[in-house]
């Protein structure tokens, strides 16, 4: 049996070698991929109960005017005219396991509406995320732009479809051949308004990029979030560039301080 690795970390993903856009074939992507693995998609997992963003609280819950396990720090990041927020609440540090729920503002006050089990990085979290070193980048950051490999199932953000250059480099018997099925792009070392796998990084390569809401694979990520398909389908069909969607992510010591 052949074991396939390929690590997507500012990588860009083709299909077997394809190369479109007359970019480099090389773009970050937040997401490890090994052919073998004992990944379930559908699997459900424990998450901290009882903790501000805890699969234990109910959808369509006020949570009060500011957002559940989010400190002063970040809380201050957020933009005063946000009425959608997707927050990735971390395990631990240096957990790749996470739940991300979405909350959409009813006046003044915050309403948590859906969540799902979700996956950071493998090797968890960072305050300073350079390429390749296994970590999501904790922080506020817009959510302006998205897309796939499959046609625009219904984003209110601007989809830019696209059935190649969101393909991996894997077999397509591979699992992971779906996971740019639908994504997200994250506004890490981005310019807003192009298309999720454009290679521009303003503040240069070393800081990594193409850090994507995408659907989960079942284990951690090389900086990438992913939750299962009915939440990628649900946050591109619900997210609205009216209501400037951001997202709060890291684990939840840093999200607290």
């Amino acid at each position: 049996m052949r074991t396939f690795t390929v690590t997507l970390s500012c990588r860009r993903p083709v299909r077997r070698g394809a190369v479109r856009h007359g970019i480099s074939t090389v773009l970050a992507c937040g997401v490890l991929l090994t052919g073998v693995t004992a990944c379930d998609r559908g699997s459900e997992r424990e998450v901290s109960g009882g903790a501000p963003g805890a699969a234990s609280a109910r959808p369509g819950q006020a949570v009060g005017m500011r957002l559940p396990g989010v400190g002063d720090r970040l809380w201050s990041q957020v933009p005063a005219g946000s009425g959608q927020a997707v927050v990735v609440y971390g395990e631990r540090r240096d957990s790749p396991d996470s739940l991300v729920v979405l909350y959409q503002k009813q006046g003044s006050t915050w309403v948590r509406t859906a969540s799902w089990p979700a996956h950071n990085g493998r090797l968890g979290w960072t305050d300073d995320h350079r390429m390749d070193d296994g970590r999501s980048p904790v922080g506020v950051f817009t959510l302006t732009d998205a897309g796939g490999a499959l046609a625009d199932p219904g984003s209110r953000l601007r989809y830019w479809y696209d059935d190649n250059a969101y393909m991996t480099m894997l077999p397509p018997e591979q699992e992971h051949v779906h996971d740019f099925d639908y994504v997200i792009a994250i506004d890490y070392n981005r310019l807003k308004g192009v298309p999720p796998f454009d290679w521009s990084r303003p503040d240069g390569v070393d800081k990594g990029g193409g850090i994507w809401l995408h659907m989960d694979h079942g284990d951690g990520t090389s900086a990438c979030v992913t939750v299962p398909e009915p939440g990628m389908k649900h946050l591109l069909r619900t997210l609205d560039p009216a209501r400037h969607p951001v997202v709060v992510m890291g684990d939840r010591e840093h999200l607290a301080s």
